[in-house]
């Protein structure tokens, strides 16, 4: 009797641990914050944490001349949408108007998209991890 109870007090400790790495894995996969390059080298944007979404800023221009400015939002609210995949704001600083926006996370790539319309119409834009 004596033995039984530290061997399912083990056991169940084992069973949360892993259930908790199994847990943790996934939101590590998923995790977009940081700095991510365009792929056209033109400009980084910086994801973090905005209350309970996720908002991008301008981090560095390769031309700062432009219209857009280095601390300047141009990702808001972005809140889950699915597995890897947010939805919310992104602010076009060449026309100074907002779209509806999404993220798609996949590896360490980043697809961002801005729709008018209703989505009708769309404009994609690569993204890779950067330091």
């Amino acid at each position: 009797m004596g033995f039984r109870k530290p061997v399912e007090t083990a056991l169940s400790a084992a069973i949360i641990g892993l259930s908790a790495l199994a847990w943790a894995a996934p939101a590590a996969a998923q995790d977009v914050t940081g700095v991510w390059l365009r792929d056209t080298g033109a400009s980084k944007v910086r994801f973090t944490r905005c209350g309970d979404a996720l908002c991008g800023t301008l981090s560095w221009l390769k031309d700062p001349s432009g219209p857009a400015k280095v601390g300047q939002r141009i990702f808001y609210d972005m809140k889950p949408a699915g597995p890897g995949k947010w939805s919310g704001s992104a602010f076009n600083p060449e026309d100074g108007k907002t779209y509806s926006g999404t993220m798609t996370l996949s590896g360490d790539g980043l697809t961002t998209s801005g729709c008018v319309l209703g989505g009708l119409i769309c404009r994609s834009v690569q993204w890779a991890r950067s330091n």
